[in-house]
């Protein structure tokens, strides 16, 4: 069973704000988003931020690479320019501000850890970690719907992520889904599979639901799609186009946002 929201805003606005910002979580709010999916990577001092990209260039000027960048000089940089210039002057956030804003806000999360290369053990343990730690009073009383939910394409990072925090709900993420993905959510103790919508077939989503997985697509951006999948079985799925796919949709029959 899917005990989670059924659409989330991808990256925190989708295609109507800066990727992964305090702004993007703002933008779902005014339509109506409480559930998210975003990245998380550490810096050179091994503090998670709210990133994509491992390397400069896109969402941040310059040239660089987070895992060679301290956090404090990763806060400073203008995350927002890059979309639009009203929204200079938008940082990157730290991964404790990025997650105390959601609990403020009762926004529900698919936490993606996102780690540089080579630093994939650390980067699932960290953030299984501080997880962990924010949610701790939820899994005591086992909240299953409160705590967020990891999931990454990095399996080692997961494997980390299971020894520091087992207590916290992971699931595998893959572009195309691989002859072994049962064996490799099991070894994980995954509860579901997160996949590439352009990729999945009725077949498959059969095979995952006759598992006993939850069944996550990215990144579904026309109703039309989106309903296609949900009459497969899909659970859920993220879209960058929170302004023609509405929170509610897969609950309602398919309904267009609102603001």
């Amino acid at each position: 069973m899917w005990p989670y929201p059924k659409v989330l805003a991808h990256r925190g606005g989708g295609t109507l704000a800066p990727e992964n910002t305090i702004a993007a979580l703002r933008c779902g709010l005014a339509y109506g988003y409480k559930a998210v999916e975003f990245d998380v990577m550490l810096s050179k001092d091994g503090i998670g931020v709210i990133m994509h990209d491992p390397d400069f260039g896109r969402t941040v000027a310059g040239e660089g690479n987070v895992a060679r960048t301290p956090a404090s000089d990763l806060v400073r940089k203008d995350a927002g320019a890059w979309f639009g210039p009203q929204f200079a002057g938008e940082t990157v956030p730290l991964f404790t501000e990025f997650i105390d804003y959601c609990r403020s806000q009762g926004i529900w999360m698919n936490i993606e850890i996102k780690p540089v290369p080579g630093h994939e053990t650390d980067t699932g343990r960290w953030v299984a970690q501080k997880t962990r730690a924010r949610f701790s009073e939820e899994l005591r009383a086992g909240d299953t719907k409160a705590v967020p939910l990891l999931s990454s394409f990095s399996m080692e990072a997961l494997a980390a992520a299971r020894e520091a925090a087992p207590e916290v709900p992971r699931a595998c993420l893959f572009d195309t889904m691989p002859a072994g993905w049962q064996a490799q959510a099991a070894a994980l103790e995954a509860v579901a599979i997160h996949t590439n919508q352009k990729h999945l077939t009725p077949e498959l989503a059969q095979a995952v639901k006759a598992a006993g997985y939850g069944l996550f697509c990215y990144t579904v951006n026309t109703p039309e799609r989106a309903q296609e999948i949900l009459a497969w079985g899909v659970d859920g799925f993220c879209t960058d186009r929170i302004d023609l796919i509405g929170p509610g949709f897969a609950g309602c029959g398919g309904l267009r946002a609102t603001r």
